[in-house]
């Protein structure tokens, strides 16, 4: 059965979708873009920004129950490929291994202009 997760410590959806769904055993987390969820704002740079974007996963996990470790799969989404090592340095102090699955994307766009966006599957 699907359950909705949702937390004020991270951002609210912006559209027709949940911050996560969980089935039981998984937690589905919609991408989590870069923004403070206390302040709305988004802050500067691809370091900066995917600290917050991880800190935002990091509060929905924490709804459900759950920590970092439970992350099996993520996918990061950047504006530019030219970004990715300073996203990996910051993603790989958040991460322990066994690191997750990860599959990383440069895309035309992300919302309100921001440079990454990761969303999560995590297991029980």
């Amino acid at each position: 059965m699907k359950k909705v997760i949702s937390t004020k410590a991270a951002p609210a959806a912006i559209g027709p979708y949940s911050q996560a769904i969980d089935l039981g055993n998984m937690v589905f987390i919609s991408g989590q873009i870069p923004v403070n969820p206390a302040t709305g704002e988004i802050p500067e740079g691809i370091k900066a920004q995917t600290a917050q974007s991880i800190s935002n996963i990091k509060a929905i996990l924490a709804e459900a129950g759950l920590s970092i470790d439970n992350v099996v799969k993520t996918t990061v989404f950047l504006a530019d490929m030219s970004l990715f090592g300073e996203m990996n340095e910051v993603y790989g102090a958040e991460f322990t291994d066994p690191y997750p699955a990860r599959s990383a994307v440069a895309v035309r766009e992300l919302p309100k202009q921001v440079l990454v966006e990761i969303e999560t599957i995590a297991v029980r």
